[in-house]
């Protein structure tokens, strides 16, 4: 598991308060479309965290996190649209739900491993959307046209634009999150569940509750990526069945894999990496069929699949390994230098 030193993860933080004041200093930098765009990353990287709980800290293979992202997105939608539920009240709720329906998902799956496992969570992530378009539940979900909502009006007459306090309220819910996770998986629990992904068998012998480790695991991984859905809800102001279809998951794993399974720190890059290939594929793609001549169109898994074959043969630890990697390399180099040089001054004091 990678870490952050607090320094460095202090200075990120206060890079990323600061960021959005900047607006009326250099506004054509950070406009609010860029801001509403990194909102949508701080979401991503919420899910990838939620499957990074699952699949990278407990070993848990899943491919149906995008059914979870669409109960807590319809959990907050609903809340909002039938009830006139405030939107932060809807987090809760939506965490709440997804945990519940995680769990119980869960259960079951504790007899399968492996590649039955992926299967039965890629049947999960297919049912769900025909599910919310079930003509019984149309007047809640509103079928295949889905639930228009409103953004997230600024709170206490606060000097900021709409996607300003976007931008903030995500950010807030991500480092509470955040502190969550790794509060979670430095305690006692959380070195079980790094146990049950080393070695399950070893795990069990040692007193360990696997089966009801691995429940709980599910409940929480889908508890998180829940609380992204409802803020995708609330972020984009609409949700339809088939936002969420089963590439939704693979876009959440492909993000995990590429940011760094086991790290905290490769959840963040791995929502980044997704959101940013997700929106510059149709530039690269009029790129290379205006500028480059290629009549080929490049759509967003083309782009996503070259990526992810390049990446994992440069850095088959993710980049947040590779990150780490390099940095251990250097700290050792330097630590091998200063021992030299203490040396160096030991021999020229004995010969003086």
């Amino acid at each position: 598991m990678f870490k952050v030193s607090k320094i460095w993860l202090a200075i990120l933080i206060a890079l990323a308060i600061s960021a959005p004041l900047l607006h009326s200093v250099i506004p054509d930098v950070v406009s609010d479309y860029r801001l509403f765009l990194v909102s949508t990353m701080i979401i991503a990287s919420i899910a990838v965290l939620g499957l990074n709980l699952l699949t990278g800290f407990n070993g848990q293979i899943s491919l149906g996190h995008s059914a979870f992202y669409a109960v807590g997105a319809y959990t907050a939608a609903i809340l909002m649209d039938k009830f006139d539920c405030p939107y932060y009240l809807t987090l809760p709720a939506a965490a709440v739900v997804s945990f519940i329906v995680g769990y119980l998902f869960g259960l079951p799956a504790l007899k399968l491993e492996g590649h039955y496992l992926a299967l039965a969570t890629f049947a999960l992530a297919l049912a769900v959307p025909q599910i919310l378009k079930y003509k019984w539940l149309v007047s809640v979900t509103g079928g295949v046209q889905g639930i228009v909502l409103t953004k997230p009006e600024v709170p206490f007459g606060l000097p900021l634009s709409e996607d300003q306090w976007l931008y903030y309220y995500c950010l807030i819910v991500m480092l509470a999150l955040y502190w969550v996770a790794a509060n979670i998986l430095n305690s006692r629990s959380g070195r079980a569940i790094i146990a049950i992904r080393d070695y399950q068998i070893a795990a069990g012998t040692m007193g360990i509750n696997t089966a009801r480790y691995k429940a709980v695991t599910f409940g929480i991984s889908a508890a998180y990526t829940g609380v992204a859905g409802a803020l995708s809800a609330s972020a984009i102001a609409f949700v339809a069945p088939d936002s969420f279809n089963f590439f939704l998951s693979i876009k959440f794993l492909i993000g995990l894999v590429v940011g760094g399974m086991g790290s905290l720190t490769g959840s963040v890059i791995g929502g980044i990496f997704y959101v940013v290939v997700d929106n510059s594929a149709q530039a690269l793609s009029s790129f290379v069929k205006n500028d480059l001549g290629v009549q080929f169109d490049l759509s967003a898994y083309t782009v996503f699949g070259v990526l992810l074959v390049a990446l994992m043969y440069v850095m088959p630890m993710g980049i947040a390994g590779a990150i780490f990697a390099l940095v251990h390399k250097l700290e050792l180099k330097r630590r091998e230098t200063r021992t030299s040089e203490v040396l160096c001054r030991r021999e020229s004091n004995k010969l003086t």
